[in-house]
């Protein structure tokens, strides 16, 4: 099948209210053209640099879509970034928040910045985001750094971001999108002002399925949509 008929089907295998990010990592122009013109209206990139570079190749087809900073954003490349990105879902501590804010002080002082707070709930090593065993109570830890980045005048948080694994039984995530479920509603229910706590992105290619199951309303599909890496 086609990207165009990937995605086409796994649109309308899913409700409505899921926003589907084209994950993007590693593909060309012409593929990412062709997922937009199929109706794609996010895309995800997990590097700042294959962004910019995107995002010239595609030129006025670029701003069809919204892009999603779905990678870890390293200090010296948020600059670059904030030019290119309208959301970034990979917040994993107040210290990155506040270099953001910063930047975007004096690169867009017009905008405010949508934001994602990235959990690693299952602790592994090999991912990024919060560990929650390292915080307890994790929710009142969440509560803090939610309310602090409030205060921030250019950046204001709409969701939480987590992965289950790429490989193995989706099943296996299935506990941890649940509790990420509970700490997004937890949150949610507080209020906090200039928080505007919508959006849960959870689920990928192997998993996603199950990650709507819980909770999910984003979702960030690569595999699926363009084929198997190469």
């Amino acid at each position: 099948m086609s990207i165009a008929e990937n995605y086409a089907r796994i649109r309308k295998e899913i409700p409505d209210y899921v926003t589907i990010i084209a994950a993007g990592k590693t593909k060309s122009p012409e593929e990412i053209r062709e997922v937009i013109d199929a109706g794609a209206t996010d895309i995800g990139e997990n590097y700042v640099q294959e962004a910019v570079k995107m995002c010239g190749a595609l030129d006025e087809k670029a701003r069809e879509v919204k892009w999603h900073m779905i990678g870890h954003l390293q200090t010296n490349k948020i600059n670059k970034a904030l030019k290119i990105f309208d959301i970034i879902q990979t917040i994993d501590s107040l210290e990155k928040a506040l270099a953001i804010e910063k930047r975007a002080a004096k690169i867009v002082p017009e905008k405010t910045i949508p934001v994602y707070i990235e959990i690693n709930i299952g602790n592994e090593d090999s991912k990024a985001g919060i560990e929650p065993e390292k915080y307890e109570p994790f929710e009142k830890f969440m509560e803090k750094l939610i309310r602090d980045i409030s205060k921030f005048e250019h950046l204001r948080v709409e969701g939480l971001m987590t992965m289950g694994p790429r490989f193995g039984n989706p099943e296996d995530s299935r506990p941890h999108f649940r509790r990420t479920k509970k700490i997004f509603e937890s949150i949610k229910n507080l209020d906090i002002p200039n928080v505007n706590l919508q959006y849960l992105s959870m689920g990928m290619t192997n998993s996603y399925r199950v990650a709507i199951e819980e909770g999910s309303n984003m979702v960030r599909i690569g595999t699926a949509i363009f084929g198997e890496r190469i």
